[in-house]
């Protein structure tokens, strides 16, 4: 029988590198994963890479547009899952929460979907005594319900029809793009078929404005209240759509810009918070900024 090493020398699994484990392991995907513990793809790569050279093999199958749990992958999540939990319940038995209440939190479908569950979830570990409710919505109903008094705080998109821009903290910025199926031909067409939001949206009127400028001939081919509603019009490739460059993953790809489609900007992502909100409602803000501020 080999000689085993004594317990002193037995490396040590991080607790850190379990929650990225089983991230990866849910999602199945290393992005998708890294958007939830607010890491970079690579940061989580070399995470995966350091488990997998201290256990002495390898954990996932890297495939096309999937990943799956190898063997070993799969005997190792079960312990991951048991020492995770293991860990909250040694760490609650000690730190008592300090902080309870209910936070009302608003969001449109299409804001920061690659980045709330994760942060909601480890919210939810780190402050166990505030309950957090989420509604979804539209940008300019958001606002309108936390002048009512039926939300504390809530995430909106700038540009929108009708909408007090004025308000709110900026916390998130990035390019929107053109966006369609990957060896699609729908950008080919003339006039160019687009699937939009609702006439009110901010990506909309970017997307119409520009191409009116540009002069390109265009049809609203799709038109969806739901950002996934545009997605599935591309991935079919009936149309191209403007996105968010990080909502841009397989099958679909960002389209090249020039004189068929022109440049689309920057889109914002705001934070308003109502008057005089509570330290529940001031903390869950702080998380959400900081979330954002990781993801880029």
């Amino acid at each position: 029988m080999p000689d085993q090493l004594p317990q002193s020398a037995m490396p040590l699994l991080e607790i850190d590198v379990l929650r990225t484990f089983v991230s990866i392991a849910e999602s199945g995907s290393f992005t998708r994963a890294a958007g939830q513990i607010f890491r970079t793809t690579s940061a989580v790569s070399m995470q995966i890479k350091r488990l997998e050279t201290m256990l002495g093999c390898a954990l996932f199958v890297r495939e096309a547009r999937r990943i799956t749990l190898t063997n070993e992958g799969e005997r190792l999540l079960g312990y991951a899952r048991r020492l995770l939990k293991l860990n909250e319940e040694a760490v609650s038995a000690f730190v008592t929460p300090q902080l309870n209440g209910q936070v009302r939190f608003g969001t449109p479908a299409d804001i920061g979907t690659h980045i709330l569950p994760g942060l909601l979830s480890l919210f939810a570990r780190t402050h166990p005594g505030i309950e957090v409710n989420v509604s979804v919505g539209r940008s300019v109903d958001m606002i309108q319900r936390i002048d009512s008094g039926e939300l504390d705080v809530a995430l909106i998109s700038v540009g929108n029809l009708g909408q007090d821009d004025s308000r709110g903290e900026v916390i998130h910025s990035e390019q929107l793009v053109w966006a369609g199926r990957a060896g699609g031909v729908a950008v080919e067409r003339d006039p160019l078929p687009l699937a939009l939001s609702t006439p009110e949206c901010a990506w909309r009127r970017q997307a119409l404005d520009a191409l009116d400028r540009a002069g390109r001939s265009y049809r609203v081919a799709y038109s969806s209240e739901q950002c996934a509603g545009q997605e599935a019009a591309m991935i079919a490739d009936l149309a191209v759509a403007p996105y968010p460059l990080s909502l841009v993953k397989p099958p679909l790809k960002r389209m090249d810009e020039g004189e068929n489609l022109p440049s689309l900007g920057v889109y914002r992502i705001k934070l308003l918070c109502a008057p005089g909100c509570s330290e529940p409602v001031q903390v869950l803000a702080r998380h959400v900024v900081a979330a954002f501020a990781a993801y880029h």
